[in-house]
């Protein structure tokens, strides 16, 4: 019994992180490859395109996805998921950098899809259980 009502949070919450993911990689990418295609160098395109997802996601998962007692969004979980945002904008920015160099821009492009949602499992877990905590 106690198994099953903490799966049911988890699962909401999973699914709920799941769509707002996408619809911020979505505006992440679309950005990023404008940008870049437009002759932005790959990191202050990644970077642009990661700010437009993160204003998104941030409010919408602090409003939706893990709204309920015990966690807020406030400035203390924005100071929290400026940290982390910046600590997977770094890896990010980094690993696309190297695709670029290594195959070019266009692959970026291709790569940046499997990179964010890479590090999105991680984002799941630190938001979940650190950053929209009180």
């Amino acid at each position: 019994m106690i198994k099953r009502l903490i799966q049911i949070p988890l699962l909401r919450q999973g699914g709920s992180y799941f769509a707002i993911g996408l619809l911020q990689l979505l505006v992440d990418w679309a950005t990023f490859v404008a940008l870049s295609g437009l002759g932005l160098a790959v990191e202050p395109a990644n970077v642009a395109g990661r700010i437009g997802g993160a204003l998104l996601g941030f409010w919408l998962n602090g409003r939706f996805t893990f709204a309920g007692e015990g966690t807020a969004v406030g400035r203390r979980q924005l100071a929290r998921f400026v940290l982390l945002w910046l600590a997977t904008t770094a890896v990010s920015t980094w690993a696309l950098t190297g695709v670029e160099r290594a195959v070019g821009l266009k692959w970026a492009w291709f790569a940046k899809p499997a990179v964010d949602l890479g590090l999105s499992a991680a984002g799941f877990l630190l938001s979940r259980h650190w950053v929209y905590r009180r």
